[in-house]
């Protein structure tokens, strides 16, 4: 049976402990419950040669990041609230300061032992959309969740970030 090449794993790791970071910030963002996947496509742009009957040719085009949605349990933090605030007003002639509206982002996985075992810096995101209450329901037995969808402008690996041995 083939294994990973660290701790000799044979299980991959478990999508339930993570953390986010805001830039400039060192403590985590508080009571995150769920994070969309992380996705990038490149689009496909086809061609063909002159004398080429019918084998289009493929080449990259230009490469879109999907919005990242983060949610969690509504409490009495503002910071979701404070930062999709960035980008609307209704105080005044309803024209809003673009300063510091971006943001940049890092999402972290972590084993069950708490290490952090795969890290991602997200650029430039600012918030698109934000859903400060959910619908209620007497009868429902739920949480309720406010949630933000992130606009971004790319991701990348921490490559530092090293599976260190488990004990």
């Amino acid at each position: 049976m083939a294994q990973f090449t660290v701790n000799s794993r044979i299980d991959p790791y478990k999508s339930f402990k993570f953390r986010v970071l805001w830039s400039g910030v060192s403590t985590p963002v508080a009571g995150i419950s769920k994070i969309s996947e992380m996705k990038r496509s490149t689009e496909v742009v086809s061609h063909r040669e002159g004398n080429d009957i019918s084998s289009p040719r493929h080449s990259p085009g230009s490469t879109k990041y999907e919005p990242i949605t983060l949610e969690r349990g509504v409490t009495f933090d503002t910071e979701f609230e404070i930062w999709a605030n960035r980008v609307h007003s209704t105080k005044g002639d309803a024209s809003v300061s673009l300063k510091e509206f971006r943001r940049d982002m890092t999402l972290q996985l972590l084993n069950l032992q708490g290490t952090v075992v795969r890290s991602y810096n997200v650029f430039r995101c600012w918030v698109s959309e934000y859903v400060a209450m959910p619908e209620l329901d007497a009868n429902a037995q739920a949480i309720a969740i406010e949630k933000i969808v992130i606009q971004n402008e790319g991701w990348e690996r921490d490559v530092d970030v090293r599976e260190e041995p488990e004990s």
